[in-house]
């Protein structure tokens, strides 16, 4: 049950304040880590996509509404909605007020990859965490943690090192109708975990 990981800082909510944009793409390289009474499950976070203001793929483009609520802040805190049959989790940015977010769209998986497993009844392990209700399902994530900071508790992202520029690729985001070409979509190269080359 004893795992580095755990003891790493997590990011503080001064993070999220940072320009979204900015914030999807520091996310990539640092630590997603869920502690449950199964065990710890934890991923370096490979892939994100960013939803700003005025954004009309952005679930907040038509003001707050009971299912986006959480996006409006405070920044810092997880934004989980639910999907055909799956999860998705977002990091909630900008001042509180402001309906921006990062959803994060694959991990490459560190600890607890047996639970991984487990949960998501699969053996190759490339598809564990490789898109975003992947990687709810192999951490354990639901609608529970909607609303919960990502800065502290049992769902949060910690500290670890930053992808070096020349590692960061920038596409369009995946699975939207709208904006699609806009490059703000995140991605580790050449990283096996990434959802989509």
């Amino acid at each position: 049950m004893s795992n580095p990981c755990a003891h790493h800082p997590p990011l503080s909510p001064e993070f999220y304040l940072q320009p979204t944009l900015e914030v999807a793409r520091a996310l990539l390289g640092q630590i997603l880590l869920h502690e449950t009474e199964d065990d710890i499950t934890a991923g370096i976070i490979v892939e994100t996509e960013a939803y700003l203001l005025g954004d009309p793929a952005n679930h907040a483009s038509r003001g707050r509404t009971r299912r986006n609520a959480a996006m409006f802040g405070p920044p810092g805190f997880a934004y989980v909605y639910h999907v055909h049959t799956h999860h998705c989790l977002n990091a909630v940015t900008a001042p509180e007020g402001v309906g921006e977010a990062v959803l994060i769209r694959a991990l490459q998986p560190v600890e607890g990859i047996e639970l991984m497993r487990q949960r998501r009844g699969v053996s190759d392990d490339r598809l564990l965490t490789s898109g975003p209700g992947r990687l709810t399902q192999a951490m354990g994530i639901t609608l529970a943690h909607n609303f919960c900071p990502l800065y502290e508790g049992a769902l949060r992202i910690i500290a670890a090192e930053s992808v070096p520029p020349e590692q960061v690729a920038q596409t369009g985001r995946i699975g939207i109708r709208q904006w699609q070409d806009k490059p703000w979509r995140f991605l580790v190269r050449d990283n096996p975990f990434v959802s989509r080359r």
